[in-house]
C-alpha cells in the first residue's frame, strides 16, 4: 500500500529555501581567504602561463587581463618544474597578490620526478601563497599530461589547503591543430578556452557579473 506525505506549509518554505540556497550558493566561499581584499592577480608557473605557442605572446593571462581590465602579472618561466617554481616563489610573493593562479606539475611528469615530491611543493607553493592572504588556484592540464591519479591527488590538495581547482583546463583541446601550437602548447584559439573556463571563477571572486 502506497503512503502519501502532505507536507505542511512550514515544510515548503523550507524546501524552497534549501532549493534557492542550491541554486545561489557560491561556488568560490569556501576558498581559504575569501574574500580577496582587492583585485590584484598573478598567475604562477610553467610555459603555459608564459604563453609559449600563442602568436600575441602571453597567452590566457594577456586574454584575462584585457577582459577583466585590471593588471594580470604573468610569472611564467618555461621548463619549471615544481622544485624550480617553489625556490622563486618569492617572486609571487612580492606582488601581493590577492588572487594566484598556479600552473605547475607537467614538467614533473615529463622528467618522471615522483608524484610526492611533486605535490609536496605544490603545498609550499600555496601554503606560502595563502600566508601572504592570497587566495589560490590551481588548475590542472589532465588530458594528455596528467594521468588520473594526478587528478585525485590535485582535488585532494585542494580540499586539503582549501585551494579552488580548475580541473583538466585544456580538455578538448589537445590533438586538434584547431587548437594547438605543439603537442604540448596551445595556439591562440586554445588559450582563448582556457581563459573562458577560469574567467567565471575570477568574476565571481571579483563580485563581477
Amino acid at each position: 500500500m502506497k503512503k502519501w506525505y502532505v507536507m505542511s506549509g512550514m515544510g515548503v518554505v523550507l524546501v524552497v529555501i534549501v532549493l534557492v540556497w542550491q541554486v545561489n550558493r557560491c561556488e568560490v566561499c569556501d576558498a581559504t581567504n575569501y574574500p580577496p581584499e582587492g583585485n590584484t592577480i598573478v598567475v604562477f608557473g610553467d610555459s603555459l602561463v608564459e604563453g609559449v605557442g600563442s602568436g600575441q605572446g602571453g597567452g590566457f593571462v594577456t586574454v584575462l587581463e584585457e577582459r577583466l581590465g585590471v593588471q594580470v602579472v604573468n610569472l611564467g618561466v618555461s621548463g619549471n618544474t615544481t622544485a624550480q617554481a617553489l625556490a622563486r616563489v618569492d617572486e609571487a610573493v612580492n606582488e601581493e597578490p590577492d588572487i594566484s593562479i598556479v600552473v605547475l606539475g607537467g614538467n614533473d611528469v615529463l622528467r618522471k620526478i615522483p608524484q610526492e615530491e611533486t605535490f609536496d611543493n605544490l603545498k609550499e607553493i600555496i601554503t606560502e601563497l595563502q600566508r601572504e592572504g592570497s587566495i589560490v588556484i590551481m588548475v590542472g592540464v589532465r588530458t594528455g599530461i596528467f594521468s588520473s591519479q594526478y587528478n585525485d591527488a590535485y582535488e585532494a590538495l585542494a580540499k586539503e589547503t582549501g585551494a579552488l581547482y580548475l580541473e583538466d583546463a585544456l580538455k578538448g583541446l589537445f590533438g586538434k591543430p584547431k587548437f594547438m601550437a605543439d603537442p604540448i602548447h596551445p595556439n591562440d584559439a586554445g588559450y582563448t578556452r582556457l581563459a573562458d573556463r577560469l574567467e567565471p571563477m575570477l568574476r565571481e571572486l571579483l563580485h563581477e557579473e
